[in-house]
């Protein structure tokens, strides 16, 4: 009985942590999305580099943010490093891959928001702040 109710606490928990992370991430897409337009449009780039200029913009909100409402740690540079170099490259290989498969636009922006969530969330949960116990 009591490793149902462990069980189901730590469930609970990280359903609570998905949830504030997912959260963020809608804020953090509109963020990226209309950096990702606007790079295109106006410095008339590639989507690798649009991708990637849009995901630095994002994910410092994204970064401060989960830091503070989703897992409770403190914000060092170390950290923010760890978590841009992931996830940055990750939105650079995204684009570099669309552009080589010459997708549309629309198409890499759903994708990258779909991998940037679930990787981003593992990634952040168990390597960025991970609390050494």
């Amino acid at each position: 009985m009591y490793m149902i109710r462990a069980n189901l606490l730590i469930s609970l928990v990280m359903l609570k942590l998905i949830s504030r992370y997912a959260g963020i991430g809608v804020i953090n897409t509109a963020i990226h999305w209309t950096v990702f337009a606007l790079i295109l449009k106006l410095f008339e780039s590639g989507q690798a580099m649009a991708n990637f200029g849009a995901f630095c913009v994002a994910v410092t909100f994204s970064f401060f943010a989960n830091a503070r409402w989703t897992f409770s740690s403190a914000a060092t540079p170390l950290r923010y490093l760890l978590y841009v170099s992931f996830m940055g490259g990750m939105a650079a290989l995204v684009g570099w891959m669309a552009d080589a498969c010459t997708l549309s636009p629309v198409i890499t922006l759903i994708l990258f928001s779909f991998i940037s969530l679930g990787c981003g969330f593992i990634y952040s949960n168990y390597i960025v702040f991970r609390e050494v116990k």
